[in-house]
């Protein structure tokens, strides 16, 4: 039994530029093996549960000791020893000291700016990031908590973040490679210019997941996810997490996850536990497939651009061999004539899905423009290099032969 870690409100967590993560024994193992084993070894719970899987364990609240011993977890808004299980495996993937689920993946960026930053702060980021994302940063912050967000100039230059980070800067923030144009950012550059400010870099890995990237390698301090996407693989629950010092993820739990109660249930995480033990194998099966379908559309005559980092014509593809163990499992490719044609294509698939989602089995696509970042305005859209033709495919796990057969004949109908 563990006392309850107390975490009061107080001024918005602080970075420490000197911090130093622990060596832990998950870093002498490697990923596939932390996969299955990070946060539960059966050798270690027979006298708890006796099972060769982690339990679920459906509680929402846990017994005290007596009155004066507090059981941590104590309620299940903040945690649940389930969910503890699947926030030492995220830890461990990602290289982190500490982690924190959330509902998803936009709940997760949520939970934590709202816990660090303060009216008349600011985040710096860029237009390459993910809709939902961007919803807040335009307005959401601003007009609601008098938090602001600068965007770069051209996040391809560390001197352009340098120049929009202040005094009043409370965190740094990259998503890379970038949904749904796939821009790859410098992760060392840019945690070089956060650090000389003495302000923290946040890493969006969920394109990539860290089975293909490991920002902590490269100087981030906090890593978002969305548990929905690749990690889970499959469609089937929602999800997202903090991974990060361990001050900051008990910040957020006990200052604001406590009160909104926004943690993963016990049956997800349970789930998304299963789902991980697989993420290597996914992610190479992903990573080839994409290759091979972004090498069919490169040559085609109806498509103008092929945005995937393991094309040697992409912007930033020496970069991204540096950054990325390989591509990724998306991509997204701009058809000749705008709308009209990116929905002549969509609507001609017969083998690929048209949802709201990425990072699944199957291979899916979708239209940004209209869906995900239409709340850009279309300067905002042309700088992210959102194109009106531009389709974003998420590639499954099929055939690429048959991937491509049905790319072919929608194609063909333009």
């Amino acid at each position: 039994m563990h006392e309850k870690k107390q975490f009061f409100i107080r001024d918005p967590w602080k970075f420490d530029p000197n911090f130093q993560r622990p060596v832990t024994p998950n870093d002498e193992l490697g990923f596939e093996t932390r996969s299955l084993h990070a946060g539960f070894r059966p050798s270690e719970s027979l006298e708890r549960f006796r099972a060769f899987v982690p339990p679920i364990v459906p509680s929402m609240t846990y017994p005290y000791e007596n009155f004066d011993k507090i059981p941590y977890p104590v309620y299940g808004r903040t945690k649940t020893p389930t969910t503890d299980i699947l926030e030492q495996r995220l830890a461990a993937l990602e290289g982190g000291q500490a982690a924190l689920t959330a509902g998803s993946g936009s709940q997760a960026l949520f939970n934590l700016i709202f816990t660090i930053a303060r009216p008349g702060d600011n985040v710096v980021t860029t237009l390459n990031i993910f809709g939902e994302g961007y919803k807040q940063a335009a307005s959401i912050f601003p007009e609601r908590c008098g938090i602001h967000f600068r965007f770069v100039e051209d996040p391809a230059d560390p001197k352009s973040w340098d120049k929009q980070i202040d005094s009043k800067t409370r965190l740094v923030w990259v998503e890379t490679p970038s949904n749904p144009a796939l821009f790859v950012t410098d992760i060392q550059a840019v945690a070089d210019v956060a650090h000389s400010h003495n302000v923290p870099l946040m890493v969006d890995n969920t394109t990539a997941t860290a089975a293909i990237q490991r920002p902590m390698d490269f100087g981030a301090d906090i890593i978002l996810l969305s548990i929905t996407k690749f990690l889970a693989g499959n469609a089937t629950i929602l999800g997202g997490a903090i991974v990060g010092p361990e001050d900051l993820t008990e910040d957020i739990r006990w200052n604001t996850t406590e009160f909104v109660g926004a943690i993963m249930p016990p049956f997800d995480s349970w789930l998304a536990l299963q789902y991980l033990e697989t993420l290597s194998l996914r992610m190479d099966k992903h990573s080839s497939n994409t290759q091979i379908v972004a090498e069919f559309l490169a040559q085609h005559p109806q498509v103008t651009l092929v945005n995937y980092p393991g094309l040697k014509t992409h912007g930033q593809y020496d970069l991204a061999q540096k950054q990325m163990k390989a591509g990724g499992g998306m991509l997204s490719f701009i058809v000749k004539g705008g709308i009209p044609s990116a929905r002549t294509v969509m609507d001609s698939f017969k083998l690929v899905i048209h949802a709201v989602t990425f990072g699944t089995s199957r291979t899916i696509c979708m239209h940004p423009r209209t869906i995900t970042h239409e709340h850009m305005t279309q300067a905002e859209r042309d700088k992210a290099g959102i194109d009106d033709g531009l389709i974003r495919l998420s590639v499954g796990l099929e055939n690429p032969n048959d991937i491509i057969a049905d790319l072919e004949q929608a194609l063909a109908k333009l």
